[in-house]
């Protein structure tokens, strides 16, 4: 197994300690190790030798990751307001061409950087402070952004459109071969990049059109207002497309979520939306109950799925504060009764928890739960106040609901 650190800059790879991944652990015959054992990857070396510890995998899985480095740029310019619409295209040559309408790409000379902001931005490491703000959409898995797909790509073409003008630059491996130039006139603004996977690194592998259906949905319910269309043109006569934008964001999603339930929605989907300076962020939370005992509560921050994390627990905290509060006023439960707790109210419940932070913190073995401890807090009280008054307004739904999560938690 090779160990490599995922930082910008120099990468060392632990070779001789340790084997390629999915190899012995310990090389035979293996009696220490000094300087000598230590390699050095410089530059691109490092995504070429070991695409794994950037994009995942040299499997379907890596590929998917290509497509959403690359896209990460054209949904980020939409969602700041300089573009409308974001397309993706797996063209019958083996290619991906992602494209939008914005401003361009900049094409100017990048301070300390030796060339334009294109080929900055498409050769060189983005800091990581730079990255994943909550108003970004973090589609990479080790935030290397378009770098790491430029040097796993065969070929690559990128064409900026800004001010009437077409500008056009090459790339093979990572390497620009022509330098960034005129091309002719253009009609409107925005960027358009088209690779071609590298074959010596990914063989026959194929990128999963439904696995990109699922996380461009996904993030069009996450994110009001993007609006992405997906075209798979590989195979001639089997065209297929799909386009997402949903005005209601995550209440959308929740309702997508019970697509499939048969028993009765109890109340109207709440959402609940909100900008909290103490934890430097938004908070995006739609939820409901139905007539059944099973629980779908899906999380996400900064766009990304997590697995639980503070969010999620300030949200059943909010949650069970709120509808202790109304059973108690109601009397659905007795003075000798406990107060509901946030693992008693989940069943039949649906519920996106999503929230987006300046500085994200994430724990767990796979960085995939949401550690600011502010969050809790901020989540649980927004919760608690807007279920709480939303009962109140609603009775019978509320009586529906109450009663429900009062037996299942008597039951249990």
């Amino acid at each position: 197994m090779a160990l490599n650190w995922c930082f910008p800059g120099i990468r060392l790879a632990w070779n001789s300690l340790l084997n390629t991944i999915g190899g012995d652990m310990v090389s035979e015959g293996f009696t220490g190790y000094d300087a000598s054992h230590i390699q050095v990857l410089e530059g691109l070396d490092a995504f070429r030798k070991r695409p794994g510890m950037y994009i995942g995998s040299t499997s379907e899985r890596g590929l998917r990751q290509m497509v959403f480095e690359v896209a990460d740029l054209a949904v980020n310019e939409l969602l700041a307001g300089h573009a409308t619409s974001v397309d993706i295209t797996l063209t019958s040559d083996g290619g991906v061409c992602v494209t939008n309408d914005g401003l361009g790409l900049p094409i100017d000379e990048a301070e300390g950087a030796g060339g334009p902001g294109l080929e900055a931005l498409l050769t060189h490491m983005r800091p990581w402070s730079a990255l994943h703000r909550r108003h970004e959409v973090p589609l990479s898995f080790c935030g290397v952004g378009p770098v790491v797909v430029n040097a796993l790509s065969r070929r690559m073409t990128a064409e900026v459109r800004r001010e009437g003008v077409r500008w056009v630059q090459e790339y093979e491996r990572g390497k620009a071969v022509i330098p960034l130039s005129e091309a002719g006139p253009a009609t409107g603004s925005g960027t358009t990049i088209v690779f071609w996977p590298d074959a010596d690194i990914f063989g026959t592998a194929e990128c999963s059109f439904d696995g990109l259906v699922e996380r461009f949905r996904e993030l069009a319910f996450l994110n009001q207002g993007l609006d992405v269309s997906l075209t798979d043109r590989r195979r001639p006569g089997e065209s297929r497309s799909a386009r997402f934008r949903f005005p209601g964001g995550v209440r959308d999603f929740v309702v997508h979520l019970d697509g499939d339930r048969v028993a009765p929605t109890l109340m109207d989907t709440v959402a609940v939306e909100r900008e909290d300076p103490r934890m430097a962020g938004v908070m995006e939370i739609a939820f409901r109950w139905c007539g059944s005992r099973e629980e779908r509560v899906r999380s996400f921050a900064n766009n990304r799925p997590t697995d639980e994390g503070t969010h999620t627990a300030g949200f059943r905290d909010g949650v069970a504060a709120a509808v202790t509060a109304y059973a108690r006023e109601h009397g659905l439960l007795t003075a000798s009764d406990p107060d509901l707790g946030a693992d008693r109210i989940g069943q039949g419940l649906t519920a996106v928890v999503s929230v987006k932070l300046d500085r994200p913190e994430f724990q767990g073995s796979t960085s995939g739960v949401l550690g600011n401890s502010e969050v809790r807090d901020c989540v649980g009280q927004a919760v608690q106040q807007y279920l709480g008054e939303w009962l109140k307004k609603h009775p019978e739904q509320a009586a529906a609901v109450v009663n429900q999560v009062v037996q299942d938690a008597r039951r249990d």
